[in-house]
């Protein structure tokens, strides 16, 4: 991997691909959160404001950015509403990333997080532009993009967000929480 223009965008993909893997990914740890809130926090507080077209003058910063402000945020403010507050910011990056056909040149092991902030958000446009590009770039994550994609047809939402957004759970949402649809 080429070495990323900015020393933070190096550093996390460095971090989350060659330090981290899978486990640490999608099981999530006290400890996990707690050296992302150390090494990276700062950089999420300092770059969460800017916007999307900074990000997107270099493949590994984008990239970078991608995690930053998708992945990263829901580790370190894990159960509350920072954790989705750079969400827009995500999918804008994964906009430009993949217009730009950077996603093509990403390993494909990692690519499947370039295109999270679409399988993330609750917007049903993105969640079908999340089931095309997985299905055409990522089939290995295809099945939880549709996981994500009926969450938001059945419900035009996401259930496990609502104590952190403050929102009310119907019967159904709290159901479908309870039978493990709580990423």
């Amino acid at each position: 991997m080429a070495a990323a223009a900015r020393r933070w965008a190096g550093e996390l993909l460095h971090c989350w691909f060659h330090k981290l893997g899978p486990r640490d990914w999608w099981g999530g740890s006290e400890a996990v959160d707690g050296m992302l809130k150390r090494r990276f926090g700062r950089e999420l507080a300092m770059l969460g404001g800017r916007p999307a077209h900074e990000f997107l003058r270099d493949p590994l910063i984008a990239r970078a950015a991608i995690l930053l402000f998708d992945q990263v945020p829901r580790n370190i403010h894990r159960g509350v509403l920072e954790a989705f507050a750079c969400d827009p910011l995500a999918r804008a990056i994964t906009r430009g990333v993949i217009a730009r056909g950077w996603d093509r040149e990403i390993p494909p092991r990692e690519r499947q997080f370039a295109y999270m902030p679409l399988m993330h958000s609750e917007a049903f446009a993105d969640q079908r532009a999340s089931l095309a590009i997985f299905a055409a770039r990522a089939p290995a994550n295809l099945g939880f993009a549709r996981v994500h994609y009926r969450m938001i047809a059945r419900f035009g939402r996401f259930p496990h967000r609502n104590a952190a957004l403050g929102r009310r759970s119907s019967a159904a949402e709290a159901a479908a929480v309870a039978a493990g649809f709580s990423w």
